[in-house]
């Protein structure tokens, strides 16, 4: 799955606006900003699924629109919140998206990220 997942986020982060380049240093993240994070790649990865028609993300809402939408806002967010530039998130995205392929990793936290996206 990383090396389908690598193209998918990398066209992703093209989506994000120009201006929200930032500092080069990343600082700890909290809580929500994390989540913030996971969620994304979670729905990066979803919605690579739902495109290759996988039967593991047949029972989740589309995530093409939804789902891009999040991501963008979310990555915009934490470039302002915990001032990180395009390169920092993609870095910690690649590694979010990563964990999240690990076992069921992803068909865990796919309920809560939709409850916190509202896209149930």
């Amino acid at each position: 799955m990383n090396r389908l997942t690598a193209p998918f986020i990398a066209i992703a982060m093209l989506a994000l606006p120009a201006h929200a380049q930032v500092a080069p240093s990343a600082p700890a993240l909290n809580l929500e900003q994390n989540m913030l994070l996971r969620c994304s790649a979670a729905f990066a990865l979803g919605g690579h699924l739902q495109q290759a028609g996988s039967p593991q993300a047949a029972g989740w809402p589309p995530l093409a629109v939804g789902g891009r939408e999040f991501f963008v806002r979310s990555s915009a967010r934490l470039m302002t919140e915990a001032q990180l530039s395009r390169e920092q998130i993609a870095a910690l995205m690649m590694d979010a998206a990563q964990d999240l392929g690990q076992g069921d990793q992803l068909a865990k936290i796919m309920p809560v990220c939709l409850q916190v996206a509202g896209l149930r």
